[in-house]
């Protein structure tokens, strides 16, 4: 994949389509829209979900969504 400008792709040759989100209240987002935008920029398709997201929306999004992968933004923040 490095240097080749390829879309990555699934076995069956459509676009790699990952949905990322944040459960939970916690409302510190930024990682999760770091790797959102990495994945973009690799060729992925990316549909983030935003915040406060229950297990229930975010499963219910991916099978809208036609979703491969699911990725998670879990990190607490500290004060």
């Amino acid at each position: 994949m490095t240097g080749t400008g390829a879309q990555p792709r699934t076995s069956a040759g459509t676009p790699i389509r990952v949905v990322v989100a944040k459960p939970g209240l916690d409302g510190h987002d930024r990682g999760a829209k770091v790797v959102a935008r990495a994945l973009r920029d690799a060729g992925i398709e990316v549909v983030y979900t935003g915040l406060h997201q229950t297990p229930e929306q975010i499963v219910e999004t991916a099978i809208q969504e036609d979703a491969d992968v699911i990725g998670l933004w879990c990190f607490p923040a500290r004060t």
